[in-house]
């Protein structure tokens, strides 16, 4: 019998398109700040930044940089109202810049989401081994742990984004009640006073500021991301907009607090030698002996689950900017398929599963009897990964600032000048400086002692997919004329 020669039936409308209508404003706040993940930021992020940094000025990095991404959510969040697409910087900039830039843009932003999501299996493994050995006094490696993590968020991403936010939601405010919860206490305690002695200038104006605000950038990942889910948005002219604000508003101020909370509950002449003994460990180091052994470990499993939490948003970020790409052909259209009753991204999901497993096992087989133990995934996989990953968001963050200024002054009539200028162009002064801070501080970022291979390999692998995403566009407007036109015309007009 002959084989047939007919061409590949298109997908139908059905197939290529997400969920509509399904999040509102706190729905999309919640998948934002989810990200973010309030416990891990003040167990892991701002510890880790008291103890590399040797400073107390920490709540003052955050705030400085809630500042600069106010700024640039100001004209992000105005993109929104005129371009709705699941890939937004790549969209935005394809927007405001052209279809090549756009290119190069959707491949930065997709080793970027990805190198972030699959970063974070290394401290969910880590994490969830150690909190099994001293409930249960089980031992399991961590990689077990990152691979039921890993199913877990597989499952979820390929069923509706609502069910998504709903747990996300109750995972989020638990871990708001946590953070507010050692915060009363640290101030209650306060051995050395309620001072505002960490905000003080000569904690953060004497040579440290670039590492504070390069560690804390890490804390605001994910803060873009609204825009991201802006098709299945009730009503993406506002809602993404209002979302991003809220979201950025809340983490800037919180994560202030709260950091400036536990400097005063161990003291602020303590913090950085506490945080340098304890690590991650140090709030809960801190909360024994105050609540009850029983509130203790539940705090421990809810900063567990705010690593889940940070893992489906970053998931879900990541499939749909493969799901975009798909859509638009850019890669393979298959990415561009969604499920039939979900509306998720299936195709782009399952594949950002599959890298997730594939650089588990790689992880696991590389620290098969490394000296490090248990730490092996969270001195390598985790740091390298996912400060890779913020280098790579800073650069997003960026170039779309530079792609809504010019945008906006295409047309300045419609658009007030605080918005098509002063922001944009403040936004990304600010971000180009931070992306310099963070690779002059990566040898740091990554504890390496001396010179290290990674602090040029990995910066280089976020910067060459931008490069290999501008290359590829080029023979794409060479090559497959009609592919590059058709993003055009979707993103341009």
């Amino acid at each position: 019998m002959a084989e047939s020669t007919a061409p590949a039936r298109p997908p139908t409308a059905e197939e290529t398109a997400l969920a509509r209508r399904t999040l509102g404003v706190p729905a999309l706040v919640f998948l934002i700040i989810a990200a973010s993940a309030p416990l891990t930021v003040l167990a892991g992020g701002a510890t880790t930044s008291f103890a590399i940094t040797g400073q107390t000025g920490v709540p003052v990095g955050y705030l400085l940089l809630g500042v600069i991404l106010g700024l640039f959510a100001v004209g992000y969040g105005r993109m929104s109202t005129y371009v709705q697409n699941a890939g937004a910087f790549y969209a935005y900039v394809s927007a405001g810049l052209g279809v090549r830039p756009g290119i190069g843009t959707s491949f930065l932003a997709l080793m970027t989401y990805n190198a972030m999501q699959i970063g974070i299996y290394g401290v969910f493994g880590f994490t969830a081994s150690s909190i099994i050995h001293d409930l249960f006094g089980v031992t399991l490696a961590w990689w077990i742990c990152a691979l039921v993590g890993w199913l877990l968020v597989a499952v979820l991403g390929v069923n509706r984004i609502d069910l998504s936010a709903k747990l996300l939601a109750v995972i989020v405010l638990l871990e708001f009640l946590v953070v507010i919860v050692v915060s009363l206490l640290s101030l209650s305690v306060a051995p050395e006073g309620v001072t505002a002695e960490t905000l003080m200038p000569e904690n953060w104006l004497n040579g440290s500021l670039g590492a504070l605000l390069a560690f804390g950038m890490a804390a605001f990942m994910g803060f873009e991301s609204g825009a991201i889910y802006s098709e299945e948005a009730k009503n993406p002219e506002r809602s993404v907009a209002r979302a991003t604000y809220i979201a950025v508003a809340i983490i800037s101020v919180f994560y202030a607090a709260s950091s400036w909370a536990l400097a005063a509950g161990l003291g602020p002449s303590q913090i950085v030698a506490q945080a340098q003994e304890w690590g991650p460990d140090l709030v809960f180091v801190f909360l024994d002996g105050k609540l009850p052994a029983l509130l203790v470990n539940l705090a421990a499993v809810l900063f567990l689950t705010s690593i889940m939490a940070a893992l489906v948003a970053f998931h879900n970020a990541a499939a749909r900017y493969f799901f975009s790409m798909g859509r638009a052909r850019v890669l393979p259209a298959v990415l561009g398929r969604t499920g039939r009753l979900s509306g998720a991204p299936v195709a782009g999901s399952l594949t950002q599963s599959g890298l997730g497993l594939v650089m588990i096992i790689i992880f696991a087989i590389a620290g098969a009897g490394s000296e490090l133990g248990p730490l092996f995934p969270v001195l390598t996989m985790f740091p390298w990964l996912t400060n890779a990953a913020g280098f790579g968001l800073v650069l997003l963050l960026c170039i779309t600032s530079v792609a809504a200024l010019r945008y906006f002054n295409r047309d300045p009539e419609r658009h007030p000048l605080f918005a098509r200028t002063i922001a944009p162009l403040l936004a990304a002064i600010g971000l180009g400086i931070i992306a310099l801070l963070i690779m002059f501080n990566f040898d740091v970022m990554i504890d390496a002692e001396g010179f290290s291979v990674l602090v040029i390999l990995l910066p280089g692998v976020i910067i060459g997919s931008g490069l290999v995403g501008l290359l590829w566009g080029h023979y794409l407007k060479r090559s497959r004329p009609e592919i590059y036109r058709g993003v055009r015309e979707a993103n341009i007009g």
